[in-house]
């Protein structure tokens, strides 16, 4: 059922957004492995999950490519430094969502949020599944 699949992302996001602003802030152990690269995790599965709630008939690996082509260039982006974007980039948000710095480590970090997504919504798929044909 729609609503069970809702009900699960929504879940999901909500404790995707702190978590993910969480991973700004943290100090303690892996400290600059949590602030730089694990909110890239986080970033292409929480982008992921709402492109699957809102277009829930695109195939699953499209949208969870697209979401990562769409990371990897604002990756890249960071390559740029035009002055509107280093405005943005200077507020917590601009470099929360546009990133800061470019590094190459952090594909490896995209690619693993795109395999969690993909392996993430197609169990959400299966519970709706189950749910529909339980009734």
């Amino acid at each position: 059922m729609m609503i069970l699949k809702r009900k699960w992302t929504v879940l999901i996001f909500a404790l995707q957004i702190p978590m993910g602003l969480y991973t700004k802030v943290y100090s303690g152990p892996f400290e600059s492995w949590v602030n730089d690269s694990l909110g890239g995790v986080i970033y292409v599965v929480f982008w992921s999950l709402l492109g699957f709630l809102l277009a829930p008939k695109v195939k699953v690996w499209k949208t969870c490519l697209v979401v990562l082509l769409i990371t990897s260039f604002l990756e890249t982006l960071q390559l740029w430094h035009p002055p509107f974007l280093e405005t943005i980039r200077r507020t917590f948000v601009g470099q929360a969502l546009l990133g800061s710095c470019f590094t190459w480590l952090d594909f490896f970090h995209y690619i693993i949020g795109f395999c969690l997504s993909l392996l993430l919504i197609i169990y959400l798929k299966k519970i709706e599944t189950k749910s529909s044909s339980s009734e």
